[in-house]
């Protein structure tokens, strides 16, 4: 997928399908929308074109970063990324501006896509009625989407991450069509894990809503790699209690060294409480049944 961050840098195209939106957390009504707009533009041999925003418009914590964000919609078979920068400038955008300019003139918007809820424009004064309005006008087709409901509830990314942070990991993966996952940069740890026979990378998280403190069986991707893992998140009360939640990542059969590579934790399901053992031995000795019960999960395999 071609991600563009500058709208000086966008190249018309002859005919794009654009699906406009944050996609925070990219859930199950975010992949409906993007989902229809992949098989638009293959049916009509056209370019499939997201625009999203960053930050936030509305200036609200993000449930995944951006590049997160990006790489969930790249494995959708999006084309191109339009990330716009919200900033003063922009903010200041009429409305139409943004269509006629951005969407018609720069990209060439032939179809576009959105969410019933979606506003756009110098105080939020744009959204599908305008962009009905202005359709015939401008020649392109409106494809607009109801808010999409599970058990009467709407999905929305705020709801996710009121999952994600009290360890409803089932119902949050449910919504988001996908496991919960952290996207991060492995760092330099301690090596204390290593000393014990027991390898782990340690997890600098892009930004991102971590579930509760525990150990869980988790999918480690890393490139187009997959591996079977088991994840800890918590404050290490055996070893030396920590201020800030880390995140560490056993990877089973791996031991190669990653410092630097990003890695996608995807958490399967809770193993564990963490707790605080007597000794490091009585750890070691938990963390090996934590693996071995790893293992025995069908959610693994």
């Amino acid at each position: 997928m071609r991600v563009i961050y500058r709208i000086t840098d966008i190249k018309k195209s002859a005919r794009a399908v654009v699906a406009l939106g944050v996609f925070d957390g990219v859930h199950l009504a975010h992949r409906r929308i993007l989902g229809d707009l992949v098989e638009k533009a293959r049916t009509i041999r056209a370019e499939s074109v997201v625009v999203t925003f960053w930050p936030h418009p509305q200036r609200k914590e993000m449930l995944y970063s951006l590049e997160h964000r990006l790489k969930l919609i790249s494995d959708l078979g999006i084309d191109t990324c339009i990330v716009i920068k919200f900033n003063k400038a922009f903010s200041r955008m009429p409305a139409e501006r943004f269509i006629t300019d951005i969407l018609i003139k720069r990209i060439g918007a032939r179809y576009i896509y959105v969410g019933r809820n979606f506003r756009f424009g110098y105080a939020a004064e744009g959204g599908p009625l305008l962009l009905a309005k202005l359709a015939s006008l401008y020649h392109f087709k409106l494809r607009i989407y109801e808010v999409m409901k599970i058990k009467g509830r709407r999905i929305s990314s705020t709801h996710i991450r009121e999952l994600i942070a009290t360890g409803n990991l089932k119902l949050a993966s449910q919504l988001l069509g996908s496991p919960v996952s952290v996207l991060g940069t492995v760092v330099r740890g301690d090596s204390l894990a290593k000393a014990w026979g027991l390898p782990t990378a340690n997890i600098d998280p892009h930004h991102e809503v971590s579930p509760p403190s525990g150990v869980y069986a988790a999918k480690v991707r890393l490139n187009k790699m997959q591996f079977s893992a088991i994840c800890y998140v918590g404050i290490r009360p055996t070893i030396t209690k920590q201020k800030k939640k880390k995140i560490e990542v056993h990877i089973l059969g791996f031991n190669k060294k990653i410092y630097g590579k990003t890695l996608q934790i995807e958490f399967m399901q809770k193993i564990r409480q963490e707790k605080k053992f007597a000794s490091i031995g009585a750890l070691v000795k938990q963390i090996e049944k934590d693996i071995l019960r790893s293992k025995k999960m069908p959610s693994l395999h």
